[in-house]
């Protein structure tokens, strides 16, 4: 997020984008203009739900750092009565101090009925007071109920459900001991035992003596230059409730690149979890696992470390996801203005990926933004995946008309991009369509989507900076139908992160992966969402142990619970 590289590398980029999708302009312009014509498909239903929360970033104007890198969120069902919660982190009014508890604590919004939320913090013990960041959920300990790991500034901390409505802290009892700057983090079974273990990005060695000044001489944000990066931190799960410090054997440590986004997936098809981490100003890593407890990072040799001009980049938010319906797995980083977001097409059987950012139309149309949170999903069950980024800059610029932040964020504050997908990876503006999300101007951070009521379509919760965090409902005309897949081990009752699903839409093969962690310091539901126009009969299982089996899928339009070995089994 560096306020001081010099402009013309990105302005040669946006040449080059610009070139690229010249071809393309008119054509994109027509479905611009069909889309127009639909009513809006994303309602703002905050001020009804119950949810009532502020980040309060606590900015005194010193530009420090920590200030504008937190407001991150949880979306999960923490007591297992199948709707989604919400878990939204807080600042601390003590910043730079480490350690230190704020008076506002993270808050925690218990869903009782289709889009009415209590706040449940106090009966919960949810309530950190450290600097958060940002949070990410798994059922670390096996007994069935998802816990929830907070990212700090300061000292991070993992709260185990108690079942009951209730969480503990066991932050010490784990063996855990997080200091330092925390930014996203990840809970994934990378041995195959059976348990998660976690992973956790790490950004800057923060110093608050360390000021910075925009070219008019003001006060300023540092860009990760101004210190020293850190090193990401991989805790093995021990199965028997506490964690193994394994960065430095693991190869996770040996590089260090002031990380922010991380996403898990199988990216070379090994049935081995992956990890791929968005770097700020440094070469981004796709750490490959090699089944014996190590990674070594392949993101140059698979494309996926630099940019189409072999640029780094200002990574912020990223996802893996299948955009252009080929079944392989894509990926999407978000970036400072004056970069373009980032997709990085998969050109499968393992040759890798290219920038293809250009063509897509993800590219030119996103420069003149700051992503971070970022969400993939069917917006409107045609069977392709659309795409929704939460944007805010980290360096002033002048107001953008219709800004609802306080001073100073009014110069930070941006609207949301939403993309709608052709079915084939290309990408059009839909900022018409979707209304309340891309027309509010607000400093935004956290992005997670889910069926927050349960009526079969994904919802949105956005998290902003000095800002409220907003609800949004989809109300898309629905062109498919879609199916909500639970994928568990029936005798521990949880999730199995990493679960690889693949369903047919006519004779498309649509693939997903079960993950709480993408997007940018947010956790999201594990489950899978899937909408089709024309729908398979058969539900595919790669389970995280590798085991392979098929299950029929009944009637569309509802939830299915898959159970590890209660399949037909696959060779």
């Amino acid at each position: 997020m560096s306020a001081n590289r010099s402009p013309l590398p990105r302005l040669l980029q946006l040449m080059v984008l610009s070139v690229l999708v010249l071809a393309s302009c008119q054509q994109d312009s027509q479905e611009t203009a069909q889309l127009r014509s639909e009513p809006p498909w994303l309602v703002d239903v905050t001020s009804s739900s119950g949810v009532d929360f502020i980040y309060h970033s606590y900015e005194s104007g010193s530009r420090l750092l920590p200030a504008h890198i937190g407001a991150g969120l949880a979306l999960f069902d923490a007591d297992r009565d199948g709707d989604l919660d919400l878990y939204l982190v807080q600042g601390n009014d003590r910043l730079p101090g480490i350690g230190k508890q704020s008076d506002l604590p993270n808050r925690f919004f218990r869903q009782e009925s289709p889009w009415q939320f209590v706040d449940a913090t106090a009966e919960s013990g949810l309530g950190d007071g450290g600097f958060g960041i940002g949070a990410t959920t798994g059922d670390f300990d096996n007994d069935g109920w998802t816990d929830i790991y907070v990212s700090n500034y300061g000292p991070d901390v993992l709260y185990r459900n108690r079942g009951d409505g209730t969480f503990e802290d066991v932050t010490e009892s784990a063996g855990i001991d997080v200091q330092g700057f925390s930014a996203s983090c990840a809970f994934a079974d990378i041995d195959r035992d059976g348990d998660l273990d976690l992973f956790i990005t790490q950004y800057v060695e923060f110093d608050a003596e360390t000021k910075c000044t925009s070219a008019a001489g003001r006060p300023e944000f540092c860009g990760p230059e101004a210190f020293p990066p850190s090193r990401n931190i991989l805790l093995r799960n021990d199965g028997d409730g506490t964690f193994t410090n394994i960065s430095t054997e693991s190869g996770i440590a040996s590089i260090a690149a002031a990380s922010l986004g991380i996403c898990c997936d199988d990216f070379n098809g090994d049935g081995w979890i992956d990890f791929y981490v968005a770097n700020d100003a440094h070469e981004n890593n796709l750490w490959i696992n090699q089944k014996d407890g190590t990674f070594v990072d392949d993101a140059a040799i698979l494309g996926v470390s630099l940019n189409l001009n072999g640029q780094k980049e200002a990574g912020m938010g990223v996802i893996a996801a299948d955009l252009d319906g080929n079944s392989s797995t894509d990926l999407f980083v978000t970036h400072l203005d004056m970069e373009s977001n980032t997709f990085y097409r998969n050109l499968g059987e393992q040759m890798g990926f290219m920038d293809d950012s250009g063509i897509s139309g993800l590219g030119p149309s996103s420069m003149n933004y700051t992503g971070f949170g970022v969400v993939a999903f069917d917006l409107e069950l045609d069977g392709d995946l659309d795409l929704f980024v939460a944007n805010g800059r980290v360096r002033s610029g002048p107001k953008r008309p219709g800004t609802k932040s306080p001073p100073p964020w009014d110069h930070y504050s941006e609207p949301n991009l939403c993309y709608i997908n052709s079915g084939s990876g290309r990408f059009v503006d839909g900022k018409e369509i979707v209304g309340d999300f891309s027309s509010v101007v607000e400093t935004s951070r956290g992005l997670a989507a889910g069926d927050i009521d349960g009526d079969g379509d994904l919802d949105l919760v956005v998290s902003n900076i000095e800002g409220p965090a907003r609800l949004y409902r989809n109300d898309a005309p629905r062109a498919g139908s879609w199916l909500r897949i639970r994928a568990t081990d029936r005798n521990q009752g949880r999730p199995l992160l990493g679960t690889r699903i693949s369903v047919t839409d006519g004779d498309r093969v649509i693939i997903r992966t079960i993950s709480a962690a993408s997007s940018y310091a947010t956790a999201t539901p594990a489950v899978v969402h899937i909408g089709a126009k024309d729908p398979g009969s058969k539900v595919m299982v790669r389970w995280p142990s590798g085991e392979r089996e098929e299950f029929n899928t009944g009637d569309w339009n509802r939830t299915i619970d898959l159970y590890r070995g209660e399949g037909k089994k696959v060779e």
